[in-house]
């Protein structure tokens, strides 16, 4: 399997990835916020990651531009934000290695921090702690029992120590709806 950042010609095979993996209910939902995601002018930079294997995507991460507000200095940060894999790919461990890909770019591109809204038991087995704990609010609140699906990990320097704030996502992301765990 090999992790590359995605082309454009891959679009339609990236949104379908995350029809399948979110299936019937969800899919089309998250399908259509990748899709304005990747058009989001808001959203750039974005870091935008497929797995491949036998020259087919099974996997996709995206990872978009944030902005942390009401803070002492500018932090450089970012949301992951969907990540998927194919139903019949999935437990083998490419999600994690999809995370860990981005979050290794984008350390060496000088982020600061990454966030994300999701499973309190997955994203901290690659270093994901409650972002709320830290002092970083959400862009919408989060219910008090979904508080731990908040996360943020810090890639360079010691931000979290000085620092707390709340967070501005893109303009497509920027909706209630993409905000509840």
């Amino acid at each position: 399997m090999k992790i590359r950042e995605s082309t454009e010609s891959e679009r339609k095979e990236i949104l379908n990835i995350h029809n399948q993996a979110f299936g019937k209910d969800k899919g089309p939902e998250i399908a259509k916020l990748v899709d304005d995601l990747l058009s989001d002018e808001t959203a750039m930079p974005l870091l935008s990651l497929v797995a491949v294997e036998n020259n087919k995507l099974i996997g996709h991460i995206l990872y978009t531009k944030a902005v942390v507000t009401q803070t002492a200095r500018s932090i450089s940060a970012h949301i992951l934000a969907p990540l998927a894999i194919l139903p019949q790919e999935q437990k083998k461990g490419i999600g994690v290695k999809l995370i860990n890909e981005g979050l290794r770019l984008l350390k060496a591109s000088g982020t600061e921090l990454v966030f994300v809204l999701g499973h309190p038991t997955y994203y901290p087995r690659c270093g994901f702690i409650p972002a709320g704990e830290q002092g970083f609010e959400a862009p919408y609140p989060i219910p008090e029992e979904h508080a731990g699906a908040w996360m943020i990990q810090e890639l360079n320097g010691d931000v979290l120590a000085y620092n707390s704030g709340k967070i501005q996502c893109s303009e497509v992301l920027n909706e209630p709806q993409h905000w509840r765990e």
